[in-house]
């Protein structure tokens, strides 16, 4: 049988029974916050590894003012020597054509890829990625061009500076062109 408490026993027990309520109470709080700490850095730790990954490579684009068309050319065999495709792709550059606009120039390239082998030297196939590299006549002259290129399957316009380049676009096209014989 248990004997009754006494007022003082009963306060201090209620002390003892609010402290520890407390007590839980915080640490609950601590545990929260560091878990939800671990969990935005986790968080942000995958966001700058995926930055890492999709980050797209691009060149230092020569100034409207020092602008050729053979540097034009060279700039973007600059530009495609940053993209990560197999040894056995070979391409080759030309320009096409300049086109005059009201607040630009814009200057047109065509680099034609292919998979040459040793049966067939001579590709069934070949992919075209098409390049535009653009002149302000209204921006300061100091300023890079304007580049961006399309695929010859797509009407999807990419930007060096937000595009990496991906191998599997050169493929696709080639067996597309394949299937279609």
């Amino acid at each position: 049988m248990t004997t009754p408490q006494t007022l003082p026993e009963a306060v201090e027990t209620m002390d003892k029974e609010m402290e520890n309520a407390a007590l839980e109470e915080t640490v609950e709080m601590i545990v929260a916050d560091v878990i939800r700490g671990a969990t935005e850095q986790f968080l942000a730790l995958q966001k700058k590894e995926t930055e890492a990954e999709c980050a797209a490579k691009n060149i230092q684009w020569t100034t409207c003012k020092d602008f050729t068309v053979e540097r034009g050319k060279q700039q973007i065999e600059e530009y495609i020597s940053t993209w990560e495709v197999h040894e056995s792709w070979i391409y080759w550059s030309e320009f096409l054509r300049e086109e005059e606009l009201t607040f630009s120039k814009r200057y047109h390239y065509r680099v034609l890829w292919s998979i040459p082998t040793r049966r067939k030297p001579i590709p069934q196939a070949t992919a075209s990625v098409f390049f535009v590299i653009e002149i302000s006549k209204i921006k300061p002259a100091t300023l890079p061009v304007e580049v961006f290129f399309f695929l010859e399957s797509s009407r999807l316009i990419h930007r060096p500076e937000q595009c990496q380049f991906r191998e599997k676009w050169l493929k696709d096209i080639i067996e597309n062109k394949l299937i279609l014989e």
